[in-house]
Formats: structure tokens, sequence, C-alpha cells
């Protein structure tokens, strides 16, 4: 009690220790992560702060039309930053500085800019105040509606302009530099050409057990360390895992079936609003099939299909082909889905269309570049299509000033021949629908079109059909069945129970996945999975620890089996390949030891194998009959001299011993300058390597794990 009392007593003093600990820890958390918080990473001390990495992320996705994910957008980002930064740095410490006329002179040199209608003045020249007045009218748009993201993507593409000018001096400098010496395209002329016979044995590796060679870990080790640079690796993990999908059954798929089926003809059902029993048309006598697709909740969009006999679904062609107008085929199962397919028309196609068309675009279209208005577009358009309707010259002159599609445009509007699937749908179905001769306006995703029919051949009778269809999915048993079982085996491993004898013992396959890196997204068999990957990165995630995760399609149940640091490979990381290397030097040092000084015919007896021949072997031509090529022996060969014997030259698969038996001395020449170009060529090839030699050089902080 006195203790009690004592507390109590103090009870002010301990609430004030404890507000200021938590005080303390708080604030030390803050002091602890502001820098990195606020940081996605440094290049060489250089920050890249969060906010703007996050604004180009963004971007980039809209600039993809948002087909790239997140984490594949994050990492060409930072790919491109580091490469900026690194090239900058080597561009200041040579005291060249890319600037805005550069970046200017470059960009107005684009063909795509210069080349363009927009800014080209009456007589047909490239205008640059055209250009300067659509980049301000890019500016002020943004300003005043800041959905518009055209200047921002503007911005990135001046970014990239500049980034790849200054990629581009620095590398010239460095191919510059690059010199080669006729001493040394006489070298490389005399060590291409000169020539040998030979005779030889080869001894393959595969011919001596394995068995009697033991590679320790410690050799394991100290031939890592001796290669360092060869066996750097980035932070990655090992994991096993279980996929529990939650699929139809074959009950969920005949309860799909059949709630099709009950669509096709008519139906008495009560009407509460009409207070007595009203007649529901079926998908056969319905005169609306748009109306029908929306009221039955179809999986399928509503659209009426132009095919021929070759492109009629295969799983029903033949009942399609006797079918009468008004016919309903089906239920029948097909991608997933159960379907109904009814015949509209039956209608004479051509197989192929040739077609001329004037692409006017607006702001806002795909791939459209101009600064109209749809409605000004459309105004355009109008006119234009009088002035070219009844005038094919007129029609070709205004393709090659006016059209966006540049291609066609040069022709006059003519596009190749062309068949049913290749147009998007309105300009396919208004070239194949109507006849030779028709011109008319089309709206499509690009823009509007002026469109003629020029040709039309190879007609064929053609099914206008519409599809309804139910996707067959699981249903809310199959939903619970599937994560019981989840649950349970998760329940049962995380207890301690072994994971692959438990999943062995319930029949599920379990998949392993090794190298998992800290930025990827996918891994063997599954797609974005970076919640997986995140939780298997975590400080507090355990070997051995096991997680369930929801999927896309139900769910998986996850082990971490390895966690691995960054930097040098460990033994049971190399085990593999560096046991593979050590067992062919050991069995290289072993043939050559047994090989000592006899003859090749002795050597062939021991080995049982046989000697071989091979002429005019060079560096030029290096290819050992039955072996393959083989420079390292050719190169030994050239340093020996006619009537000398090696023995224990190691190949890629084995080791050869070979007497040189005649040499064939390349003769001298006047000049040896084409030999020199040719190294001078290589060097520059090999400058592409650049960049990854100052990669590596340069200080890298990368946190984008923390945010993505």
């Amino acid at each position: 009690m006195a203790v009690l009392s004592k507390i109590r007593e103090r009870s002010i003093f301990l609430i004030i220790v404890i507000a200021m600990a938590l005080f303390a820890f708080v604030l030390g958390d803050l002091f602890k992560y502001k820098r990195s918080d606020n940081l996605v990473g440094e290049i060489d001390g250089e920050p890249i702060s969060r906010e703007q990495f996050s604004k180009e992320v963004e971007l980039y996705k809209t600039r993809s039309n948002n087909k790239s994910s997140q984490i594949k957008a994050a990492k060409t980002v930072w790919n491109n930053i580091v490469r900026e930064k690194i090239f900058q740095k080597q561009l200041r410490n040579a005291g060249i500085v890319v600037g805005e006329e550069d970046v200017w002179r470059s960009i107005i040199e684009m063909p795509y800019i210069n080349g363009s209608p927009l800014f080209k003045n009456d007589a047909g020249l490239f205008d640059e105040e055209k250009f300067k007045e659509f980049l301000v009218t890019l500016k002020e748009n943004a300003e005043t509606n800041p959905n518009d993201k055209q200047w921002a993507g503007w911005l990135e593409t001046e970014k990239n302009i500049k980034r790849n000018l200054e990629q581009s001096i620095y590398t010239g400098l460095i191919k510059n530099g690059i010199s080669t010496t006729l001493d040394e395209g006489k070298n490389y002329y005399f060590d291409q050409v000169t020539k040998s016979d030979i005779e030889y044995v080869y001894v393959p590796f595969r011919n001596v057990p394995d068995s009697i060679f033991k590679i320790t870990d410690s050799e394991v080790m100290s031939y890592i360390k001796d290669r360092k640079e060869q066996f750097q690796v980035e932070a990655s993990r090992d994991l096993i895992y279980v996929n529990f999908d939650i699929l139809p059954t074959k009950e969920d798929e005949d309860v799909v079936k059949l709630e099709v089926s009950n669509l096709i003809n008519d139906k008495e059902e009560y009407s509460s609003a009409a207070k007595t029993t009203v007649k529901v048309l079926g998908f056969k006598n319905t005169t609306d099939d748009k109306s029908f697709f929306n009221e039955n909740n179809s999986d399928l969009t509503y659209s009426e299909d132009l095919l021929s006999k070759d492109k009629l679904p295969k799983i029903i062609a033949d009942k399609i082909l006797s079918a009468k107008v008004g016919d309903i085929i089906g239920p029948y199962k097909e991608d997933g889905y159960y379907k109904l397919t009814k015949i509209k028309a039956f209608k004479q196609m051509p197989d192929s269309v040739k077609a001329s068309h004037i692409l006017i675009s607006y702001r806002g279209a795909l791939r459209s570049t101009d600064q109209k208005t749809e409605a000004q577009a459309k105004k355009v358009v109008d006119s234009l299509f009088k002035l070219v309707k009844n005038n094919k010259r007129k029609f070709a002159e205004v393709a090659k000033t006016m059209s966006l599609d540049k291609k066609s445009g040069a022709k006059g509007g003519e596009l190749k021949w062309f068949q049913y699937g290749t147009m998007v749908s309105k300009f396919r179905d208004f070239v194949f629908l109507n006849k030779k001769g028709k011109i008319g306006i089309v709206k499509t995703k690009f823009g509007y079109h002026i469109i003629r029919i020029d040709n039309q051949k190879s007609f064929k009778k053609a099914y206008i059909v519409t599809t309804f269809g139910r996707k067959i999915e699981a249903s809310e048993n199959t939903e619970n069945d599937v994560f019981e079982k989840a649950e349970t085996f998760t329940s049962n491993v995380s207890g301690g129970k072994n994971f692959v004898k438990q999943a062995r013992g319930k029949n599920y396959t379990v998949k392993p996945v090794s190298g998992v890196k800290i930025l990827d997204e996918t891994f063997t068999g599954l797609k974005n999975q970076r919640q997986i990957i995140n939780w298997a990165f975590k400080k507090d995630t355990e070997i051995g620890g096991i997680k369930r995760f929801d999927t896309d399609n139900g769910y998986i149940v996850v082990q971490l089996n390895s966690s691995y640091k960054k930097g040098l490979m460990s033994v049971q990381q190399a085990r593999i390949r560096v046991k593979r290397i050590l067992l062919e030097q050991k069995k290289a040092a072993y043939i050559k030891k047994e090989m000592g000084e006899m003859p090749l015919a002795a050597i062939a007896t021991k080995f049982k194998t046989s000697i071989r021949s091979s002429l005019a072997v060079s560096l030029a031509s290096p290819l050992i009959p039955s072996v393959g090529r083989s420079l390292g022996l050719v190169g030994a060969i050239n340093a020996s001299k006619a009537g000398d014997i090696l023995r224990g030259v190691k190949g890629k698969t084995g080791v050869f011993a070979v007497k040189i038996i005649k040499r064939e001395t390349a003769v001298k020449l006047p000049n040896y300058d084409a030999f020199r170009k040719q190294i001078f060529a290589k060097l520059q090839l090999s400058s592409v390597k650049m960049y990854d030699a100052l990669k590596n050089e340069t200080e890298i902080v990368d946190n984008r794990a923390l945010y993505y």
C-alpha cells in the first residue's frame, strides 16, 4: 500500500515524464526522417525531392496514356534523372555548358517541328515566330485550365531534348578522344591473318567425373572475394507461395448458362406497376437489341459486327452459315462467357477497300498536337468538305497541306488496300458499308476524317450479328469456400507446420520465387504484387514469416524463405555459379597434369579420344572442328612457333593439347591504315559502355522503395 501511495503522490510527475519521453521520441523521429521524407534520393549529394519526382512520374504516366504502371514509371523517371545528373556533372567538369540557345536550336532543327504545316508561312517555309506563338498558347491554356497537361508535357519534352543533347555532346567528346596508331593496325593485321595448320587432342570436362573433386564453401567465398566487382548484388528475397484462385465451378457455369437460356424467348412476368402479368420480350423477338442488352445486364457491349465467312467464331460458324435472319444461336461458351448470337442481316461486303482521307484533329484527340477546339475543327472540316467533295485535285491538295496524317497526306490522302479489321470501327464501317465513290465526314478518336471510298474488291456474303454475353463468374458460395481453404492453410502453417508438407498434403502447388528485388512489382505467375514485395522487405518480416494476401482473383499465402543484403553475394547465392567455374578449373588442372609431357598419340590413348587436325586456323577464323570457336587457343598458337606442342590449353568446355604443324605468316602490306580504322571503329562502339562506368563511380542514394 505504501508503494501505491507513493505512485499516487507522484502521478503528475510521472505523466509529465512520460509525455516528455513521447515528445522526445516523436521529435527524434522527425529529425531522423525529416531529410529522407522529402527526398526520393541523392545523386552525388544532389537531392531529388519527393514532390518534384512525383510530378514527373505522373506526367510520364499521362504521356504514356496511363499504360505504364506506377512502379514502371518511377523506374523510368529515376533512370532518366540519374543519367541526366551524371552527364551534367561530366560536362561541368569539362567546362561545357548546354544553354537555352543550344536547346532551342536543337528543337527547331527537328523534322517533326520544322516540317509541321502548323508552323509554316504562306511560302511553305518554317516560321520560328509561329512556333513561338504555339508555345505561348500552350502556356496560357495551362494557366487558365489546370487540367490541361500539354504545357507540362512540352516542358518535359524540352527537358528530354536537353538531356539527349548533353549526352550526345559528352559521348562525342569521348569518341573524339579515341585514337589508334598505324603500329596497332599492323599488329592487328598480323594477328588476324597469320594461319596455322594444327593437330590436336581435345578432352571435354564431361570426360572427367565430378566426384573426384570437392568444392568447399570457403573456396567459393575466396573466389567471390577475389572478384568483388563481378559478384555485387542488390538486396533480394526468396519466397514460396500457394495460390488460392477463385474460379467458377461446374455448378456456377450451369447457373449462368440457365440464366442466359431463359433470355431467348418471351416470358410472362408479374408487373407491380401494372398489377398484372405482362409479356416480356426475349432476345429473339425484341426489336430494340441495344435496350435489351442494358436491361438484362449484358457483360458484352452492344455492337453489330459485320463478319465474312472466314471471320466467323469457329465454335458457331457452321450454325451461322445455315441460320436465317432473326435466329438465335446459343447459349454457347467462349472466352469465359456464355453467349447468344443473333443474326441481324446478310449483306454483300468487299474483302478489301482502297480509300483516301483528310484528318483534321483538335486539342485532346488521340496523338494530336493541334490546339483547335473540337467545335473549331468541325467548322474547318465542314468548309473543307464543300471544297473537296466533288474535286479530286482539291482533295489531294488539302490532304498534302492540312491532313494530320502526314504519311497518307504526302500521297494526296491515299491509303493502301486494307481489310475489314484494319481501321477503327467508325472509319471501317463507313468504307465497308457504303459504295465506291461515296465521300463523307466521320469522327473517330483521332479527329474528323473526310473519307472518300476509291475502290472495293472481292465482294462476298457477310453476316451482321450481335452477341449478348454473361461472364462466367464464381458464386458467393464458391468465394466463401476458397476463402475458408486459404484461411485454414494460413492458420496451419503459421502455427509452425511445414509449409511445403502442408501444401502437398492438400495437393496445393507450391511455387518458388528467387531474387525478388525491392522495386519489383511482379514475379513468376503473378502481376501487381507490390504489397507482397513491400511485406517481404519490411524490417520486422522474419525469415519463415507467413502472410495471406488478397489478389485480384482470390488469395495468396506467402512464406519468406531467404533474405539477402545489398553488396557482395553470399555463398548460398553464388554457390551454383562459382562451383561450376571452380570445378572446371580443377578439371583443367587435373587434365593438364595427366597430359604431362606426353605426345599427342599417348594423350589421345589415355583420355580415350582421337587426334584431329585443322588447317589455316587464325583469329579471323577461330573455328576448331568438333569444338567450336576458341579465340584463346588461337591466341596461344599465334604466340608459339611451328613444331611446338602446347598442352593443357583451357577452352570453354574442355582442354586442348596442340601441335603446330605449319605456320603461314601474313604478307607485309605497304600500309596498315585500313586495319587501324577497324580497331578505331571497335573502340568507338565500346564507348557505349561508358555510361555504366560513370554510374559505378557515382554515389547514388535511392529511397524510392519508401514511397512506391
